[in-house]
């Protein structure tokens, strides 16, 4: 599975170097007693926020939920704004809106593309978070001027 899941993501990739999508997506900074839920999907070696695209005739906030209720199996109470954010890597113009919540409930159950989720400390972070998320984090721990516009 892991093999066929990384192949699709290759394939996905040359696709958006061909014909340069706009998407829209969204990130959640799920966080409990000082501590912030990050994940790792079966297809790439980072850890990330939860989240995912958002689809057609979705909002954001319906995006958002959906995403980690599939992913993790969560129930979100109240979502507060982070940031929007714009992406020009892997050949997209991709727009991130990231959401932060404190009041949710885990069924701790993953679909298949999640090859692990954990709760760690903001000041100590795996190795391995790839580097928008830990520029997410380090923004939303100084909270100056939230929430934020620019560059992903």
């Amino acid at each position: 599975m892991n093999t066929l899941s990384r192949l699709f993501y290759g394939i996905t990739r040359l696709i958006w170097r061909i014909a340069k999508p706009i998407t829209v997506g969204v990130r959640l900074i799920l966080e409990r007693d000082g501590a912030i839920l990050l994940m790792k999907h079966i297809y790439d070696r980072h850890w990330y926020l939860p989240g995912g695209g958002v689809k057609k005739g979705e909002t954001v906030e319906a995006a958002a939920r959906r995403e980690v209720s599939e992913e993790l199996g969560a129930e979100l109470g109240d979502l507060r704004l982070v940031g929007v954010y714009t992406n020009f890597c892997e050949h997209k113009n991709d727009h991130i809106i990231v959401f932060s919540c404190d009041d949710f409930v885990l069924a701790g159950e993953t679909d298949r593309e999640i090859e692990c989720f954990d709760f760690f400390r903001f000041d100590s972070l795996p190795d391995g978070v790839s580097p928008g998320t830990r520029r997410r984090i380090g923004e939303y721990v100084r909270g100056d001027g939230l929430p934020v516009v620019g560059p992903w």
